[in-house]
């Protein structure tokens, strides 16, 4: 959920014109699914500001998953993962319970709006993305058998989101930023940990 006080005029908003490597990102307080209060920019860690698609996506589950499989390494490299989607907090209790990150509510795209981040038809019509939509819902037809938690049939937000990253230097300063161009479009764990390693 994002906190109000992120929405205040007082607060830049940010454009994709503005959001490349050298930039600032203007300090926000975000409400995690689980009530905790996340600080953007960490004044400790380097933050990797996920903005993902719906809570239950099969194609962002599977990046999820190999985000959890690193998640020590990730931690080593003192980066802290928040993860942002346009889906309900109980979306993502429901759908997400055993992601060890931050995860934050945007059912209505408010921060996807502030940092340039909008639906597209070629989120699914780009062919790099087949592949994912091939394996993310074999994948999660297997995690709903377990869990009895098939996808969502209508997600919050729609099916059509893009992805983007950004990585965040405890001072604010943009290290990375990307902004995927079709649904399974973002940085890998090794590209992650290399973006960090080239900064502070």
């Amino acid at each position: 959920m994002i906190a109000p006080s992120d929405l205040t005029d007082e607060v830049p908003v940010l454009t994709p014109r503005c959001l490349r490597p050298g930039g600032r990102f203007a300090y926000r307080e975000l409400i995690a699914a689980s009530g905790e209060t996340t600080a953007v920019p960490d004044p400790d860690r380097i933050v990797h500001l996920q903005l993902r698609r719906f809570a239950g996506c099969p194609i962002c589950n599977l990046h999820l998953h190999s985000l959890v499989r690193a998640a020590d390494e990730i931690e080593a490299a003192g980066i802290r993962e928040v993860i942002v989607f346009h889906s309900t907090p109980e979306e993502l209790r429901r759908y997400a319970p055993e992601v060890p990150f931050a995860l934050i509510a945007d059912p209505r795209r408010r921060l996807y709006r502030d940092l340039g981040v909008e639906p597209s038809p070629r989120s699914l019509l780009d062919p790099r993305a087949w592949g994912a939509m091939l394996r993310g819902p074999l994948a999660a037809l297997g995690a709903a058998l377990r869990r009895s938690s098939p996808p969502p049939p209508s997600p919050t937000g729609g099916r059509l989101g893009l992805p983007a990253d950004l990585l965040i230097a405890p001072d604010g300063r943009l290290l990375a930023v990307k902004y995927g161009h079709h649904a399974y479009d973002q940085w890998s764990v090794g590209e992650l940990l290399r973006l960090a390693g080239d900064g502070p």
